[in-house]
C-alpha cells in the first residue's frame, strides 16, 4: 500500500476538532521536527534537511481515552467522515509539499511494519489552538 525508505513512519489519529489548520500544523512539525543525527551524532537535522520520506498511517485508536477501565472509549475520536476528509487533506498536503511521501488507506486493517532506528519515537499534537 504504501512504503519509504529511510524516513519517517507517522500514526495519525484525528480527534474531534481538529481542522485543516490542525494538519496544516502538524505537517510543518513532521518535516520540520529534529530528529536525525547530524555529523556529531545529535538529533539536529529535519527530516526535510535528512530528504526522507514520511508514511502517514491513519490510526484512530490514537484518539482513544485510556485513563481509567480497562476498555477504551473513543468519543474523542473525529467521526469517521470527517478523520477521512482530514487525513486526504494531510497526505494531499504532504505531496504537495515533500517527497517522497507514502500512505496507508484510512479505514483498512494494515500491517505496518517499521525498523525504528534507535529508541526514538515521538508524540506530536498539532491543534490549531496549541503552539
Amino acid at each position: 500500500m504504501g512504503a519509504i525508505e529511510r524516513g519517517t513512519v507517522a500514526l495519525i489519529g484525528v480527534r474531534r476538532g481538529d481542522e485543516r489548520r490542525s494538519a496544516d500544523r502538524l505537517l510543518e512539525r513532521l518535516l520540520a521536527y529534529r530528529i536525525f543525527p547530524d555529523e556529531a551524532g545529535r538529533m539536529n537535522v529535519s527530516l526535510r534537511e535528512a530528504g526522507g520520506g514520511l508514511l502517514l498511517v491513519p490510526q484512530f485508536t490514537l484518539a482513544a481515552d485510556t485513563h481509567k477501565g480497562t476498555r477504551a472509549g473513543f468519543s474523542a475520536a473525529a467521526a469517521p467522515e470527517e478523520a477521512r476528509a482530514l487525513f486526504a487533506y494531510l497526505v494531499e498536503q504532504a505531496h504537495a509539499g515533500h517527497e517522497p511521501v507514502a500512505a496507508g488507506e484510512f479505514g483498512a486493517e494494515m500491517q505496518v511494519e517499521l525498523v525504528n532506528d534507535g529508541p526514538v519515537t515521538f508524540w506530536l499534537e498539532a491543534r490549531a489552538d496549541c503552539g
